[in-house]
């Protein structure tokens, strides 16, 4: 989507959609895709014990991404303290920085207090204090995008809650089997990303191509896959961008990566 969001949750490919598996099988895939959250739901998510997944009305999350005002930042030697407000509750981002590399030195010195930002990472906690640790944070310059990412926050609880009908569109084609969250909506890929320049639509298409897996794919079998198309700092550089769009996000380690659908 125009706004970077949580990945395209949408029916017939959703984790959240009646066509997925049922019971356990949904709960992982939903726990292995980028679920958009307000920070309401983040304080209100629960854990059957300390090391157990958390869970937002019963599904399991993995990766969120919440759209806020930062209140205030604290710049420390390790890491980047943001307060972040969305309307519905405040948490604490902390984007942990490597003060050896002076690209991560720089890359977050830029925001500031009461910019909003797109904040991506996993839900936390030290004792009782609740905090997003966040992999991607980028400023937002479209203020619509504040409204979609509300929507798309309700429309992705709707979906878990509810599931869509299993009834496709009048003059939709059907298919036998059931869609993961993964690799789903391959088949849609050109026309969902049809707005991206060449290099990232072919880096989207060939990790939608890939056999499912928590670990998602590494980055030299992506530059293998687009050969002469990118040297590895164009690469590079199209899955940052697929990143801070929040089409795709690191799973294992940096090296790794998967699609947010």
């Amino acid at each position: 989507n125009d706004y970077g969001g949580g990945g395209g949750f949408l029916p017939g490919g959703s984790p959240y959609s009646s066509t997925s598996s049922p019971g356990a099988g949904r709960n992982r895939e939903a726990s292995h895709s980028l679920r958009p959250c307000t920070v309401s739901q983040l304080l209100k998510a629960t854990q059957a014990h300390s090391d157990a997944e958390w869970t937002v009305d019963d599904v399991e999350i993995g990766q969120v991404t919440v759209v806020g005002q930062v209140i205030t930042n604290q710049a420390q030697t390790t890491n980047v303290v943001y307060w972040l407000d969305d309307g519905s509750g405040r948490i604490e981002a902390r984007q942990w920085i490597d003060s050896t590399s002076e690209e991560d030195s720089g890359k977050y010195g830029g925001i500031e207090e009461n910019m909003y930002v797109r904040v991506t990472g996993t839900l936390k906690a030290f004792g009782l204090k609740r905090y997003i640790n966040t992999t991607q944070i980028r400023v937002t310059t479209d203020p619509h995008e504040v409204y979609f990412h509300i929507l798309e926050a309700v429309s992705v609880t709707i979906m878990a809650d509810r599931g869509f009908s299993s009834v496709p569109p009048s003059g939709a084609s059907t298919s036998k089997g059931s869609t993961s969250a993964y690799t789903g909506q391959a088949s849609k890929i050109t026309d969902q990303y049809s707005h991206l320049p060449p290099l990232q639509q072919k880096i989207v298409r060939f990790i939608a191509s890939q056999p499912q897996s928590e670990e998602g794919v590494h980055v030299s079998a992506i530059a293998r896959a687009v050969g002469s198309e990118g040297d590895a700092q164009k690469i590079s550089d199209a899955l940052d961008h697929l990143m801070d769009d929040g089409h795709v996000f690191s799973t294992i380690d940096d090296s790794h990566f998967n699609l947010s659908i």
